[in-house]
């Protein structure tokens, strides 16, 4: 199994990976959207990042990366070198034979770079959910199934009575993604690399971590643990201007909070009149150390070293919710230059 792009630096000895929604401004659309995310995975691959991957969310107003295996073509199809992925695929939502047969397409297009990531969440609130579902008769709770059938159309078999071309006999690396111990455990008795959602669940990610490691069986795929964190970076110039910055990313969280689908918002200049003192306590415990690192070039080095010694993560994976898109990009070049 191929994890590590030739091409990639390395912070502290481990890679780094960036993980995008495709996030759409206020006052934007999707278009621009996927403009940005294509000229940010270029930077990317240019900065020495190791992957790039794409998640899959539904009837958000501001994410449109919805057909998340087509902007995952459009990207690798923009790059050279960088591995490109799902970060990840809700499986439920989704025929396993059709991911395979998607996936089995990058792969054949984009020989030795297509990652697939999984995870059983409905990435939507339950209306939607059923609206992807209705003809599946899946809550998730048959994930193991499902995934097991998905890998058995990767395998050759030409006995097989339903084969998926492309997809048979191909090596995509499979990851699991979660955000509590269901799918470390499951990822452990599988030998499969394992994602944890660090970055919006903190508080359940030393149990995953520990479950991942004590219950891991070696396979033919992956000999031995290999974790992936993910973490929100929101790096500026000066301490002040990446707070400012994070103003947007702390909207987006509230509006998940109140059920509100709404487009990512400019900062806010006073966060104390914007906020409630209820609003300031969530963002607060939720939106800090570990999950979120804001700061300077200075304080984003010293948080990610204190990061990697307290969960001795193979490779970290880093989301920023930016609203400019050039500030977005400067916050990947900061961290890219603690990169050797």
């Amino acid at each position: 199994m191929h994890l590590i792009n030739a091409f990639a630096k390395k912070f502290n000895g481990i890679p780094l990976s960036i993980l995008d929604l495709a996030m759409i401004n206020e006052g934007s659309d999707a278009g621009q959207s996927f403009k940005n995310t294509v000229d940010l995975a270029q930077h990317a691959e240019r900065w020495g990042y190791n992957r790039y991957w794409l998640a899959e969310h539904h009837n958000m107003q501001g994410v449109a990366s919805s057909a998340t295996s087509i902007i995952i073509g459009h990207v690798a199809g923009a790059t050279k070198t960088i591995r490109v992925g799902s970060g990840g695929i809700m499986l439920p939502n989704h025929a396993p034979l059709v991911i395979a047969e998607q996936f089995g397409t990058l792969d054949t297009m984009y020989p030795g770079r297509i990652d697939l990531g999984l995870g059983r969440a409905p990435g939507s609130d339950q209306a939607t959910a059923y609206a992807l579902r209705r003809t599946l008769h899946s809550s998730g709770d048959d994930f193991p199934e499902q995934l097991a059938e998905l890998r058995s159309y990767f395998e050759y078999d030409p006995s097989a009575r339903v084969r998926a071309v492309p997809g048979e006999g191909q090596d995509i690396p499979i990851w699991l993604l979660g955000s509590s111990g269901f799918s470390a455990q499951l990822s452990a008795e599988l030998g499969l690399p394992f994602s944890f959602a660090s970055h919006f669940a903190p508080a359940y990610m030393m149990q995953a971590l520990q479950l991942y490691h004590q219950r891991f069986r070696p396979s033919k795929d992956l000999q031995e643990p290999y974790v992936m964190l993910g973490v929100n970076i929101i790096a500026a110039d000066t301490d002040e201007k990446a707070q400012w910055l994070a103003t947007s990313y702390q909207q987006q969280f509230l509006n998940i909070r109140r059920g509100v689908t709404a487009k990512f918002q400019p900062p806010v200049d006073d966060p104390n009149t914007a906020f409630s003192e209820f609003e300031k306590a969530a963002i607060a415990e939720l939106l800090d150390w570990p999950s979120t690192i804001v700061g300077s070039p200075e304080t984003v080095k010293q948080k990610l070293e204190d990061f990697l010694q307290l969960t001795k993560a193979n490779e970290l994976i880093i989301s920023g919710g930016i609203y400019s898109h050039e500030d977005r990009l400067r916050s990947f070049e900061i961290v890219s230059e603690l990169m050797e």
